[in-house]
């Protein structure tokens, strides 16, 4: 069987875009690594409305109070999630409207990929 070969050429096209840089891309891929965890993008998630306090965040998730602390500081140590210390209380809140945007976009494409018939899912 022939290999098909191109027959354009990057001349062809005037819509191709630059390019980012490595850094800014390997930045990028460290963000979506950290948002990669289905339970730390459920902290991500119950943050985008407003700042919690870790012992609300603990309550509203029910896990262990160190675990929520370990992924909340993975996420904050990413850029992800900003705090502020009120006397003994520790607050969390999402850095920035980026970070809403990123989340919202993602659940909302996982959920048109979930409802879309099972024919498309494996499409390229």
């Amino acid at each position: 069987m022939k290999k098909a070969i191109p027959s354009c050429t990057v001349g062809d096209h005037g819509h191709a875009e630059k390019v980012h840089p490595p850094a800014s891309l390997g930045r990028a891929a460290q963000l979506f690594r950290a948002m990669g965890d289905a339970q730390r993008l459920r902290l991500l998630d119950l943050l985008k409305n407003s700042e919690l306090c870790v012992t609300e965040i603990v309550a509203a998730v029910g896990d262990k109070f160190s675990t929520v602390s370990q992924r909340l500081g993975i996420l904050h140590r990413e850029g992800l999630l900003a705090r502020r210390r009120d006397g003994n209380h520790l607050h969390y809140s999402l850095a920035d409207r980026h970070v809403a945007d990123l989340i919202l976009n993602a659940l909302a494409h996982a959920n048109e990929l979930d409802a879309a018939p099972t024919s498309r899912k494996g499409d390229d």
